[in-house]
């Protein structure tokens, strides 16, 4: 999961990223979800960093269209010495546990239905690599304070690998880094809130990812675990 080692270091982290690529001075990309179209689905793909073949399955699960999807590598038995160890990360044990689910022995696909939070939409949006950080945020809106309920917001940021790269048959977006919040409705919205739920972090690069590739999909649970809605950015060029 995403740590943070200062409040102001990370806060100097994400404000410099996000203003990056926002800045009309400079000709880069602006990665966010905005026009993309909602999710309606969300698939998770596990593999065991110990599998040799899950990787170039031929039979690896596509996502339905209109559909996100997420490949976790979790830690197997063989640690450091797995075929995969090094795309290997806890944040796929932890992502299990909360699915309630064990590490598959070799791969395990999941599929969700996003059931969607009516009058509202799922932003999430990126900035520019500093210094191995990414800034990323995550924003639902708007949120009838009649209508709250705790809800879990899961930010993964994930590096978009095309088909065929190291023999996989489908294109992947490797799980590199996440963040987990609770949204608890029962809490008072703040004012300055302006009726949003709404999280911006540095998030760290992990090393050998591809900063080119790399983007945000973010989705949000109920207290049951139902995915809601979903999002995933997108770079434009301005």
């Amino acid at each position: 999961m995403t740590t943070l080692s200062t409040p102001l270091f990370a806060q100097l982290l994400v404000a410099a990223a996000l203003a990056a690529s926002l800045s009309p001075a400079r000709a880069q990309s602006f990665c966010a979800s905005d026009g993309q179209s909602r999710p309606v689905q969300l698939m998770e793909r596990f593999i065991n960093a110990d599998c040799d073949t899950c990787w170039t399955d031929p039979a690896t699960p596509v996502p339905a269209k209109n559909a996100v999807v997420l490949d976790w590598v979790a830690p197997g038995g063989k640690g450091d010495d797995a075929p995969l160890s090094a795309v290997a990360t806890r944040d796929a044990l932890v992502r299990l546990e909360t699915l309630r689910q064990g590490v598959p022995a070799r791969s395990q696909t999941l599929v969700h239905a996003a059931k969607g939070i009516q009058g509202a939409g799922l932003r999430v949006a990126h900035g520019l690599p500093v210094a191995d950080y990414l800034g990323a945020s995550i924003e639902l809106r708007p949120v009838s304070p009649t209508a709250r309920q705790p809800l879990t917001a899961w930010l993964a940021l994930v590096e978009t690998l095309p088909a065929g790269l190291e023999g996989s048959p489908v294109e992947r977006n490797l799980v590199r880094n996440v963040l987990s919040r609770n949204w608890d409705g029962r809490n008072q919205l703040l004012k300055r809130e302006q009726n949003r739920l709404f999280e911006s972090r540095s998030m760290s690069i992990a090393p050998g990812a591809n900063s080119d590739r790399l983007r945000v999909i973010g989705w949000v649970e109920d207290e049951k675990g139902r995915v809601l809605l979903a999002a995933q950015s997108r770079c434009i060029a301005p």
